[in-house]
């Protein structure tokens, strides 16, 4: 378990995947998407999801250069997951806000 939450929903990879399930994104289209995480760190989620085998990077040969990242078939077998964790979250994530708030 723990294995598959460190691929799938470290801090940013869930929102990365979620992302780029609805196509190709370019890395600036991500930033405007996920303005939270620093380019830095979206640069690290995207070069361990490529790792991972989740995640395909191709950069055109154009000038200026035209980097973007796709889903592999392997990430985009993870699109059913993320929507049940996203369905999770609508439906208790104000509990969990509420539970944290009291603490």
């Amino acid at each position: 378990m723990g294995d598959a939450v460190e691929v799938l929903g470290a801090r940013w990879k869930g929102e990365v995947l979620w992302y780029l399930n609805d196509g190709p994104k370019r890395f600036m289209e991500l930033r405007r998407l996920i303005p939270a995480v620093s380019p830095k760190v979206l640069t690290q989620a995207l070069r361990a999801l490529e790792r991972d085998g989740l995640v395909s990077r191709v950069q055109h040969a154009e000038i200026p250069p035209r980097v973007e990242y796709s889903l592999t078939a392997l990430g985009r077998s993870a699109g059913p997951v993320l929507a049940l964790i996203a369905e999770w979250w609508k439906k208790h994530g104000e509990a969990v806000r509420s539970s944290a708030a009291r603490q």
